[in-house]
């Protein structure tokens, strides 16, 4: 009963007892080589399936993965080329849009806003005055006509100012760099057309609207915008012929011409009246402090190219000088004309409006005379200038 443990000992490792064999060795070594031969051959086998096993599961999975892949890199492809397709359309859009607004930005430029400004205020102004004097109801109806006449006052400023840049680009390369043709937002071309259109757009506006007399008005105004820019006469290089030139297309013709509209439309005759014969006469005045304050900032280009304009005569304080001393004896002769005419204007109004145009004009002026004249400051002051010609005409229908 005890040699069990002793046989599983010889099958698992047989035993030798000093050199000797054992009795039962003999017959059992032939079977254990076979079971050890057996063994092997079966983790052999095992190993070998075991290896091709994973062999194979490596690479079905690599098949998969790359098969995944394959789809998703397909798919990718797909939607970056929908994305593609929507991006490049919607780049053709957004490229149209942008250069539409680049067009309309630089067509607003090109117009000189600060110019509309003026136009705009000074006819609804007289406009108001003429209607306010009128001893007869207003007539709705002729609302549209005077808007005609707002569109084409302002057609025609569009085309004075559009023209002059077009033959002022070398100048205004230098002096006013950031205006479109000067800057290469409009070609000259482009400026030529808008110009064209403008004026014919004027004058057939004024010819169906206003008669033969106000047309002829018109046309006048644009001939002096001509001569004042376009070689030969080429007038603004002289300093005199183009104040004047400013002083009568900004001052006389523009409210002469809308007040003399506004009493036909309304079936009246033209007559003049102290506030009409008055701000005609101011704004002639203002006209010329414009044109002679106007190419403060131009004075370099204008040097370079032969122009010839108080500026670059006198200086630039001295300039300054001038304008608003003409400016000041401007208010000052507003206030005496309602001193001495109390019954023809609201004496208070008119009194303490020019005082306090006559206070900003002189803050505006030392502020640019402590700044040395510099271009910030001049730009300043010149928009000063403006804002003065704007605040007038809004006081304007009702003094």
């Amino acid at each position: 009963m005890t040699a069990s443990p002793s046989l599983g000992r010889c099958c698992l490792h047989p035993p030798s007892c000093s050199g000797r064999t054992l009795p039962f060795q003999a017959s059992c070594s032939p079977p254990l080589s076979q079971a050890r031969v057996r063994l092997s051959n079966w983790r052999d086998s095992h190993d070998s399936f075991a290896q091709k096993a994973h062999m194979q599961t490596r690479h079905h999975s690599r098949r998969g993965c790359s098969a995944m892949r394959l789809v998703v890199a397909s798919a990718a492809a797909a939607a970056a080329s929908d994305a593609g397709g929507a991006a490049s359309t919607g780049g053709e859009e957004a490229s149209a849009m942008g250069k539409l607004v680049a067009f309309q930005q630089a067509f607003w430029k090109f117009l000189r806003p600060h110019t509309i400004r003026g136009t705009i205020l000074g006819s609804i102004a007289v406009t108001g005055r003429a209607l306010i004097e009128c001893p007869t109801p207003l007539d709705w109806s002729l609302l549209p006509r005077a808007a005609l006449g707002v569109l084409a006052l302002l057609a025609g400023n569009g085309y004075i100012v559009g023209i002059n840049q077009i033959y002022d680009v070398d100048i205004d390369t230098v002096s006013k760099p950031f205006l479109p043709i000067a800057a290469g937002e409009l070609s000259p071309g482009v400026a030529w057309v808008l110009c064209v259109a403008l004026a014919a757009a004027g004058l057939a506006i004024t010819a169906a609207n206003f008669g033969r007399p106000i047309t002829l008005l018109y046309a006048f105004g644009l001939f002096l915008g001509t001569i004042y820019s376009v070689p030969p006469l080429r007038l603004k290089r002289f300093a005199v012929a183009a104040f004047m030139i400013i002083a009568t297309v900004r001052g006389f013709l523009l409210n002469f011409g809308v007040y003399s509209a506004t009493r036909a439309a309304l079936g009246l005759p033209f007559q003049w009246s102290p506030a009409i014969l008055f701000i005609t006469c101011f704004v002639t005045m203002f006209a010329v402090v414009i044109a002679i304050t106007k190419d403060l900032a131009d004075v370099e280009g204008d040097r370079k190219y032969g122009i010839e304009t108080f500026s670059t005569r006198l200086g630039t304080r001295r300039v300054t000088f001038l304008g608003s001393g003409l400016l000041a004896l401007n208010f000052a002769g507003a206030i005496a004309l309602a001193i001495k005419m109390p019954g023809s204007f609201r004496a208070p109004l008119m009194i303490g409006a020019n005082l306090l145009f006559m206070v900003y004009l002189a803050w505006r002026t030392a502020k640019v005379d402590g700044e040395k004249y510099s271009q910030a400051g001049i730009a300043g002051y010149y928009r000063g200038v403006w804002n003065l010609f704007y605040a007038q005409y809004a006081v304007f229908p009702f003094i």
